[in-house]
């Protein structure tokens, strides 16, 4: 049995996330992937893309009325490009790696022999997934608790991660470093649901790694990794 099904695990997760389900059938559901729900022959319903459908809606819902109440000099086009820094699959999929929800998951033998509890998009869809039991079981401020704690938080960091491609290109363009340059060095997962692993370059010299569901999201990560070494060998340059 999978660690997310026994009760153990579903405590542990729990305590990380600071909140205890009343129904704890709702816990298991989020953490339910369509392959375990289909190898295991229960109901479609019982697998966590209803939960996730709906915790999206909850999730735009709290982070739109944050920023909205928190920046009320900023633009609609500023806040809308800020709420998608925040929440978008590479953001909710670190949030999972922060909570090591990989550890929970319960996915069937295929999707497990393909690597899907290292795939990001799983990992997006069950933060959502989450937020959508947490609602159900408590209502609206539980979720927002769950969302302003391990979503809405590091806001800085977050936009940062957002914008890395077109903020390191400005950084390296301004210092005439040399070239960056993408190139994917993995394809994995099942054809519908592709992961993509993404080696960058500043000339000669690996900056950066990154993965994603697509190609865009890989850059993005590997050109956030390369940023942060980058902008922390400048400042250790000019001390």
């Amino acid at each position: 049995m999978q660690y997310g099904a026994t009760r153990e695990g579903q405590a542990e997760l729990e305590e990380k996330i600071g909140y205890t389900f009343s129904d704890r059938a709702l816990l298991k559901q989020a953490l339910t992937h369509s392959s375990y729900a289909n190898e295991i022959k229960i109901t479609k319903c019982d697998n966590y893309e209803r939960l996730e459908f709906l915790g999206d809606a909850v999730l735009e819902l709290v982070s739109s009325d944050f920023l909205f109440s928190e920046y009320p000099d900023m633009t609609e086009g500023k806040l809308s490009k800020l709420r998608a820094s925040l929440v978008c699959e590479t953001a909710l999929a670190y949030t999972a790696h922060e909570l090591k929800l990989e550890r929970y998951f319960l996915l069937g033998r295929g999707e497990e022999s393909t690597g899907g509890r290292n795939r990001s998009a799983i990992a997006c869809d069950i933060v959502e997934a989450l937020i959508g039991a947490i609602y159900l079981d408590s209502g609206i401020e539980e979720a927002r608790k769950f969302i302003f704690t391990f979503i809405l938080n590091d806001i800085e960091s977050k936009q940062l991660f957002y914008d890395a491609k077109s903020i390191l290109q400005e950084f390296v363009q301004g210092r005439t470093m040399g070239q960056l340059h993408y190139r994917v060095t993995d394809e994995r997962g099942p054809e519908h649901d592709k992961e993509f692993c993404v080696e960058l370059s500043l000339e000669q010299r690996v900056v950066g790694h990154g993965t994603g569901h697509n190609k865009k999201a890989a850059e993005q990560q590997a050109a956030y990794q390369a940023l942060l070494l980058l902008q922390k060998e400048d400042g250790l340059a000019c001390t």
